[in-house]
């Protein structure tokens, strides 16, 4: 096969690599291979992975796909992405273009590409991806956090609009604060929600009924938050200034010391220091020193 101006290889089989080839590939973009390792059993997974993505896409190993597309989309894990670089960087064909999905890192992390005369940037999903399947239905209407200048940057616009994306430029010493954010909002979440089914598994529940119990509740307290601002959506104990709620928390917590992990009773705390903030804005009326000394570890419960 013939590398063309057009021609997109992705390096990375993966559930975002695969999610974006098919999106891609669906709406008429020239995805022509996809790349992983090349030992066994790595391999038979790219080869999953390029039939995922449509008809016609090669399976190939990174250091070839410069010899077969001229665009480049780098989806692996933060610490693999310097490997990546430099295996395509030494590749005798040069690269126009090259994009990776790390939210972390800006376009430096391609230098090895760029010093070759490839347009370098960032393309990184505002979504969490779970599986290829979930992540080529979610993707399309989230932001992209793109970070690049010149082709790259076209090529970055160009997915955002092939596949339903918005584009969302963020300066590059702006990258690790904006993927900390996305990790707070996901990674975090969903530790918190598992923090809350085990206390409430703790309490009788199964964990499957205490997901189902707690489902209405989080979901409401998501979309109150993202309606009308966490502010405002904040309701409960803190938000009112009710000590012996807390109090009452903090002793079953101690009670239960053997079958409550430290973690979920170090998050309860660290949350509720934040919730304090939180809720001093929404009503700073309410005196809410005590239930700070209570999540400090000051006060007795």
């Amino acid at each position: 096969m013939s590398v063309s101006n057009f021609s997109i290889g992705i390096v990375g089989p993966g559930r975002l690599g695969q999610a974006l080839g098919r999106l891609l590939y669906s709406s008429g973009e020239p995805v022509v291979a996809i790349a992983g390792r090349d030992s066994p059993p790595a391999f038979s997974r790219t080869e999953a992975a390029s039939r995922f993505i449509g008809s016609g896409v090669q399976a190939a190993v990174t250091r070839e796909l410069p010899g077969v597309a001229s665009r480049i989309l780098i989806a692996v894990p933060d610490d693999a992405l310097a490997a990546a670089a430099a295996e395509l960087a030494f590749a005798p064909e040069p690269v126009l273009a090259a994009l990776h999905t790390c939210g972390s890192r800006g376009p430096e992390a391609l230098r090895p590409l760029e010093q070759r005369g490839t347009s370098c940037g960032t393309l990184h999903p505002l979504q969490t991806v779970a599986n290829p399947e979930q992540g080529a239905a979610d993707l399309p209407g989230c932001h992209f956090g793109i970070t690049a200048s010149g082709q790259a940057l076209a090529w970055a616009c160009e997915i955002c609009a092939s596949i339903g994306g918005r584009a969302l430029m963020i300066p590059a010493e702006s990258r690790p604060l904006c993927h900390a954010a996305a990790v707070m909002a996901s990674n975090y979440m969903v530790a918190m929600i598992d923090a809350a089914v085990t206390l409430f598994a703790q309490a009788g529940a199964g964990e499957e009924e205490a997901r189902k119990a707690l489902a209405p509740l989080i979901r409401a307290a998501v979309a109150n938050s993202l309606s009308s601002g966490p502010a405002e959506a904040l309701t409960g104990p803190i938000e009112r200034g009710d000590t012996q709620t807390i109090s009452a928390h903090l002793r079953a917590f101690a009670e239960a010391s053997e079958s409550v992990p430290q973690t979920v009773r170090d998050l309860y705390s660290s949350a509720g220091l934040h919730t304090i903030t939180l809720a001093r804005r929404k009503s700073p009326e309410i005196d809410r020193e005590i239930i700070e000394a209570l999540l400090r570890g000051e006060q007795e419960p």
